[in-house]
């Protein structure tokens, strides 16, 4: 049996790469992987949170990033694509091309059966090595259901989860509402 070769490259050429490919890749410890594509259902949701974040944030100093913003986490090497951020105040970027942020508030990710585990496992422990980061939000699109991670004082992570009795959740460092009814506006079959 034969050995799977793996060529290790190094951030600046994965940046180099990334920036001319037309395909989305996350960037961990010297390995790139593949974007899935989303579905319909997802990008509903997607669209649908930025959405409501956007109005909700309108006259604040934060903005509302989509999926196609990179995020950099220097302290573990992870570049990735959240489904959403927000940063609020001054924006860091990694350099002069403005592709990737190094500081959001907030992140949020909404959970497909095919990056569930990778969302709440190793993509949220390097997540929580961000000292930016106050709030996780994942948002499921198998059933309607909202988990909010959120800092306490003494920088444990606590979990907040909505469900049909309490279809809501406030996002508290922002002072943003997502609601089930908005959240899942148009998404059929859940």
């Amino acid at each position: 049996m034969q050995e799977k070769v793996v060529t290790l490259i190094t951030e600046e050429e994965y940046l180099e790469q990334e920036r001319a490919s037309e395909v989305k890749h996350d960037f961990y410890q010297g390995e790139i992987f593949a974007m899935a594509g989303a579905s319909e259902r997802h990008n509903l949701i997607v669209s649908n949170v930025i959405g409501e974040l956007r109005t909700q944030l309108k006259n604040t100093p934060c903005r509302v990033y989509p999926g196609d913003m990179r995020l950099n986490i220097s302290e573990t090497g992870l570049n990735t694509y959240p489904d959403a951020m927000v940063i609020c105040g001054k924006r860091e970027f990694t350099d002069e091309q403005r592709d990737t942020v190094l500081n959001p508030d907030v992140i949020i990710e909404v959970l497909s059966d095919s990056t569930e585990s990778y969302d709440r496992g190793l993509k949220f422990e390097n997540y929580r090595k961000l000292s930016s980061l106050k709030e996780y939000v994942m948002i499921s699109q198998n059933k309607r259901k909202i988990e909010r991670y959120y800092k306490d004082v003494n920088g444990n992570w606590v979990l907040y989860e909505s469900d049909e009795a309490n279809p809501a959740i406030t996002i508290d460092s922002i002072d943003c509402r997502l609601t089930h009814s908005e959240v899942y506006d148009k998404v059929e079959d859940i």
